[in-house]
């Protein structure tokens, strides 16, 4: 994902729209793409900034409203396996979750996956 323009450059592009140039004119004086010009403005229009949008994916899982409801199921049943979990999840709200994500999400969570003797594993909340 490339870098963004900078603030300077974005407010000098409003800048010069504004004295009465037209949007590509202004793309060609500055250097940038015709589409960013257009594009800036809009945005200037819209939101009335000319700071460029937060890059890359927001913070949180969609687990995170179900994790009460995750935890106890697995502290009720600790050697419930991940699809298992997924389907029982599914059942319960109709989101549907890769049996993976409900892993990572769960050891995040604090959760460690173990082995015990018989080959039976079970997950259990980590000492950390």
């Amino acid at each position: 994902m490339g870098l963004s323009y900078s603030k300077d450059l974005r407010e000098r592009v409003v800048g010069f729209v504004e004295a009465g140039h037209s949007r590509r004119a202004a793309a060609r004086h500055f250097g940038v793409s015709e589409s960013f010009a257009v594009k800036l403005l809009q945005r200037v229009a819209r939101l009335d900034t000319a700071q460029p949008a937060r890059q890359g994916r927001p913070r949180g899982s969609r687990l995170d409203g179900h994790g009460v409801y995750l935890v106890a199921q697995v502290e009720a049943s600790p050697d419930i396996t991940m699809p298992e979990l997924a389907g029982r999840l599914a059942q319960a709200t109709g989101m549907m979750v890769d049996p993976a994500v409900l892993s990572r999400f769960l050891c995040r969570l604090g959760f460690t996956y173990k082995k015990s003797a018989d080959g039976v594993g079970m997950r259990t909340r980590g000492c950390a």
